[in-house]
């Protein structure tokens, strides 16, 4: 994926106290990579790392252009042979070892983690490190709960990505196939917008002529639509003129450099075409970027990706909602149940309720993965990762879908055609009917979508499949979140229900600790029912502990992981009708 449209990125040089013929070689690579061109630095290194006994920091920044680059694989040549230079900072070791865990050398990317570690201390951080080289070996090595396929109706050789739905049948995404104007920093083309149409792919018409907003040559997307699909928000690098933007306060940098930050810009569609372009109200080119825009279903709220001032993080994922007026709010942080001290990005909605989003800061195998997360605004269930092979040791991000089964992403993925591809996903374990025990031979079954009013019996318990925990755990696990969307269905369809979720444990901790841990589990499952819509008042969460094992496995009993897992369940019991 881009990193240049992650925030705060293209800056350019803006002036130079001499003129660059005078500069050296080495003077103008570092000029080039300190404005972020990449592209041009790296020819300029490359030549010098040729020279006899070359400087090792030429050979770092040689490392550092594939790497920004996205050229993995020479990166990991070049940082392999600063690694073995005694000399070598201390962070190229941290690059390498990223490098080595994104191309799925596990084992040589925790030692070079301890190397780095062992230097810098910050125990949590390297903690986090191994823990996602463990997690990327462990789900890589599970059955797949999906099928991902590389949509290649969509792809070419070059960056595509950041799928939408547009309209019914139709699609809209980025990519910087067309290399017209080339990019500095990595010598592909400007991003630009591309729609398919009953399958066939060309430029999104944007009427652009005379508006101040595209009065030049920059990235332009991604890209959602509204509901109606009338109005649109896009992402663009902001086109103001150099003078309008404030040259940035730093003095470790040796020329005066400017920021083209990104900026969110409101269109609507006439006649076939996407034009009338106005700014986002709360755009700030000069002081931070606005952009990755995603719709509730209702068009009520807007959600996007941010560094502004009240940021926990890098960037952080903030909503504003829609005013009598017509008029976005002021926006708001959608909080910590969402944002890290790292970056989040890439908001995507789906249903009135679920968010999809890319991040760093959350446990994953690496790079951004992709997590999900049920609620609105700044109240969220705790996000789950996807997991393998939604996720990968790559960039993961984008995922679009309208039903949890089927759907897109994007990732740059080695097994892609180009730098960054479209993906196809299927969840190939069939949505199953749910089976609720109603007596010895009793079983009453609901299909989705259809009436279910079976014959409850107040006082009695009935085990749905599957909601399970990991152990001394209480979040809500992908697997358990199907079952309780079911469960969902049938409270919404039987509005009088009330119920008792009630949670269990395996036997292992000590009886009050697994009294708080199952108490702790069965709100978790109420609280996730809450906010799919369903009144509180319905539901009581009561933990049980380990005092209604289903099994032999009591204290002291040796038994395998699997017969444990059957007693870290939740039960539903009948309390009115």
């Amino acid at each position: 994926m881009k990193k240049a449209l992650l925030l705060i990125v293209f800056i350019f040089s803006l002036t130079r106290l001499w003129a660059q013929e005078q500069l050296s070689k080495k003077q103008m690579a570092d000029d080039f990579f300190e404005r972020y061109e990449y592209f041009k630095s790296l020819n300029l290194y490359l030549d010098l790392a040729g020279k006899k006994n070359p400087d090792i920091k030429i050979l770092e920044r040689v490392a550092d252009c594939y790497r920004l680059m996205n050229s993995y694989e020479n990166a990991e040549e070049w940082y392999a042979r600063v690694a073995d230079d005694e000399h070598a900072a201390a962070k190229s070791a941290y690059w390498y070892a990223e490098i080595l865990l994104r191309n799925q050398k596990f084992d040589q990317a925790k030692a070079e983690y301890k190397l780095y570690y062992d230097k810098v201390g910050k125990a949590a951080e390297y903690a986090a490190k191994i823990a996602a080289c463990d997690s990327a070996m462990e789900w890589m090595g599970l059955e797949p709960r999906y099928n991902v396929q590389n949509a290649e109706k969509f792809n070419t050789g070059s960056s595509d990505w950041g799928l939408a739905y547009n309209g019914k049948n139709g699609f809209v995404f980025t990519s910087d196939r067309n290399m017209t104007s080339l990019d500095k920093r990595s010598g592909n083309g400007y991003f630009r917008l591309y729609q398919s149409v009953d399958g066939n792919i060309g430029e999104l018409p944007l009427i652009t002529k005379g508006n101040p907003l595209f009065n030049t040559d920059y990235h332009t997307g991604p890209m959602v639509v509204n509901a109606s699909g009338d109005t649109a928000y896009i992402t663009i690098t902001t086109r103001a003129p150099a003078r309008k933007i404030n040259t940035d306060n730093n003095a470790n940098l040796k020329q005066r450099l400017y920021t083209r930050r990104l900026q969110l810009i409101i269109a609507t569609k006439t006649n076939g075409q996407w034009g009338n372009f106005k700014s986002f109200a709360y755009n700030n080119v000069n002081t931070y970027s606005v952009g990755h825009a995603a719709l509730s279903a209702n068009g009520m709220v807007l959600y996007f990706t941010s560094d502004m001032p009240g940021s926990i993080g890098e960037t952080d994922i903030w909503y504003c909602q829609k005013q009598a007026d017509g008029a976005w709010g002021k926006p708001v942080n959608c909080g910590t149940d969402i944002n890290t001290k790292d970056e989040e990005a890439f908001p995507t909605i789906s249903g009135s309720d679920t968010l999809y989003f890319a991040s760093k800061g959350w446990p994953g195998m690496g790079g951004f993965d992709i997590y999900k997360a049920i609620g609105k605004k700044a109240t969220w269930v705790k996000p789950i990762n996807m997991q393998y092979p939604i996720n990968s040791t790559s960039d993961d991000f984008s995922l679009i879908t309208h039903d949890g089964v089927t759907g897109y992403l994007s990732s740059d993925r080695q097994v892609g055609k180009g730098n960054d591809d479209i993906y196809m996903f299927t969840n190939h374990e069939p949505e199953v009917p749910v089976h609720i025990p109603m007596g010895n031979d009793n079983i009453a079954e609901r299909l989705p979508g259809k009436q279910f009013k079976p014959p409850f019996v107040i006082g009695k318990s009935y085990v749905f499949n599957n909601i399970y925990y990991d152990l001394d755990k209480s979040n809500i696990r992908p697997d358990a979140a199907i079952e309780l969307d079911k469960l969902y269905v049938i409270l919404r369809d039987n509005p009088t229900l009330k119920i008792e979720l009630s949670s269990h444990t395996d036997s292992r901790a000590s009886d009050d600790y697994n009294m708080a841990l199952s108490q702790r589990r069965a709100a978790s499952a109420v609280a996730y029912l809450v906010i799919k819509g369903i009144d509180r008042s319905r539901m009581t969460a009561k933990g049980y502990g380990e005092t209604q094992l289903i099994n032999k496995c009591a204290n002291g009993v040796q038994c395998t992981e699997a017969e444990h897992q059957l007693n870290r369940r939740t039960e539903v019991k009948v309390l009115s009708l």
